[in-house]
């Protein structure tokens, strides 16, 4: 089953300063090819359901090997079985009705 995410890990005890931990886990994300697309507060994803997941908890596990003791997360998603939908699709259809 596909799923489109929407995720923010926060390491906790690190000072404000957290763009290290964010590119570790866009590497991650990058990796398992779930096509990540920053945002200011977080990333979204797309895949299978398994593959996004298992990403998620491997980026955990690399900010956790960056030394960081806690990690507070935030994650929604959507699935949908009428058909496939990507990412870029969603976004192109409100597009397209804001330029109508």
């Amino acid at each position: 089953m596909k799923v489109i995410a929407d995720v923010c890990i926060v390491p906790v005890g690190v000072g404000t300063s957290v763009s290290k931990y964010v590119a570790a886990c866009e590497r991650v994300l990058n990796d398992a090819g779930c096509n990540p697309k920053l945002h200011a507060y977080g990333t979204n994803i797309e895949g299978e359901w398994d593959d996004v997941f298992t990403a998620i908890k491997r980026c955990h596990e690399e900010v956790h090997k960056m030394g960081v003791p806690r990690i507070t997360s935030t994650l929604r998603f959507g699935t949908r079985i009428d058909r496939d939908q990507t990412m870029d699709e969603k976004v192109k259809s409100v597009q397209d009705k804001l330029a109508d």
